[in-house]
């Protein structure tokens, strides 16, 4: 068998294959230090986990899919035929034009209109946000804010249910994809146009689409395109790109290039069935100096859009929401609350490099145990030689005292030794006292 699996060097499955004779052979040493001790071995029978796609083929199936896509453009641009053009039904019916007395809206509304389509047996719920009123004002200063509030209260809502006690029923109604409609003026984008993408690009996957491409020559097509991406990158706006992936085909990648470098798509929508000079039927439409076809790549880009959007990268547009964009906010959201995480929660750590880090942690706290300990020490020996050098001059005080009175005594005893010597009373004063006392009894 040609299929391999990985395996622990000290694990049991990796002793039982050298014990059955398989050849071990490393991972290239490119790989990362946490993975370098993997070996790849050659199955011996039959297992079964290739099978794991038709598994998860079946329960996609089972389940259906979901999907969002918001339109956004100034009316007349055609939003609405382009979108019963991608998905082949009509989701949007024609719109009458208001008559002159008409009141026209104030505000930018906010229209979501969902359906159920199937195709090949794969169901998908699909939900198009239309945004009516979009750019249509004197001022449309602030237009762009009723539609981010209602990107974000999609995120609310979604963030709500992961909240929930009962988290089995999610709806995902997370807007996945934002079409831009952009004027074919031939010129560059309009403030309107940067600040709306300025604003959003951080929120949904944006694919700038330039609408009614029938109107400009090719030529003039990637002239506009040319300025739209120089625009884009000037003011650090982030649209959508095909992904890649490593171990891909050159015609997986050849046709992600391609899709790429028809950024932003420039797009005719019909629905209308059109019968071209040499007899075909074919959706387009009609001009007195021949047919545009909507699904012919030579005269617009509308394949090249519904591929990305539909057949090859629906499912990465739904992961980037729930993985980048979703998270992102939903990272900002939970702070902006005062819900903080711990940063090694969920880290994954090598255990040689833990071991090291508490190493050095408790060196580092033993060092500082040690420095407290000895400044403890020095300040208990200070007060000590403090309180003997007080003792001692203490001690010193007093013997110069007693001293002084021994010398003082010494004194007195010589000077009596001196008087006895020489007949003198040793008290004079009393003996005059005596005489007079006699004197007087006399």
């Amino acid at each position: 068998m040609t299929d391999s699996y990985a395996s622990s060097r000290n694990g049991d499955a990796s002793s039982h294959g050298i014990a059955n004779g398989s050849s071990p052979s490393l991972v290239p040493t490119g790989h990362t230090t946490a993975i370098s001790n993997v070996i790849r071995k050659k199955l011996m029978g039959y297992v079964g986990f290739a099978n794991l796609p038709n598994q998860v083929h079946r329960k996609s199936v089972r389940k259906g899919f979901q999907f969002t896509a918001m339109v956004v453009g100034e009316s007349g641009l055609g939003k609405s035929t382009l979108i019963n053009t991608l998905f082949n039904t009509t989701l949007y019916p024609p719109k009458e034009p208001l008559p002159p007395a008409a009141e026209r809206p104030k505000t930018v509304a906010i229209e979501s209109i969902g359906a159920d389509i199937e195709e090949n047996g794969v169901r998908l719920h699909l939900t198009v946000v239309d945004t009516p009123g979009f750019g249509d004002f004197v001022n449309n200063d602030d237009s762009w804010k009723p539609i981010v509030e209602n990107i974000e209260s999609r995120f609310d809502s979604y963030l709500e249910q992961e909240n929930r006690v009962n988290r089995i029923k999610i709806v995902d109604n997370r807007v996945h994809a934002c079409l831009y409609f952009i004027q074919p003026t031939g010129h560059a984008l309009k403030q309107l146009d940067i600040e709306f993408m300025r604003r959003l690009h951080t929120k949904v996957n944006l694919i700038p689409v330039i609408a009614k491409a029938d109107t400009m020559t090719d030529e003039e097509i990637a002239e506009f395109k040319e300025r739209i991406l120089s625009d884009i990158a000037h003011h650090n706006i982030h649209i959508f790109q095909a992904p890649t992936y490593d171990n891909e085909d050159e015609e997986t990648i050849a046709e992600a290039e391609e899709i790429a470098s028809k950024i932003p798509f420039a797009v005719v929508g019909s629905d209308k069935i059109v019968t071209t000079p040499d007899g075909r039927q074919v959706r387009g439409r009609a001009y007195p100096w021949g047919v545009v076809e909507v699904d012919n790549e030579e005269h617009c880009d509308f394949v090249k859009l519904r591929q990305m959007l539909v057949r090859t990268y629906m499912e990465e547009l739904r992961e980037y929401t729930n993985d980048v964009l979703y998270e992102n906010w939903r990272t900002e959201k939970l702070l902006s609350m005062g819900v903080a995480q711990d940063s090694t929660v969920f880290k994954e750590i090598n255990p040689a490099a833990r071991l090291q880090e508490e190493r050095v942690l408790h060196e580092a706290k033993l060092a500082k145990m040690e420095a407290e300990m000895k400044m403890v020490f020095q300040q208990k020996v200070q007060e000590k030689e403090a309180k003997l050098k007080q003792s001692e001059e203490e001690l010193y005080a007093r013997h110069k005292e007693m001293k002084d009175a021994l010398e003082k005594q010494r004194a007195d005893l010589d000077d009596k030794k001196r008087k006895i010597e020489s007949g003198r009373p040793l008290t004079p004063e009393k003996a005059s006292t005596g005489r007079k006392k006699g004197f007087l009894r006399t």
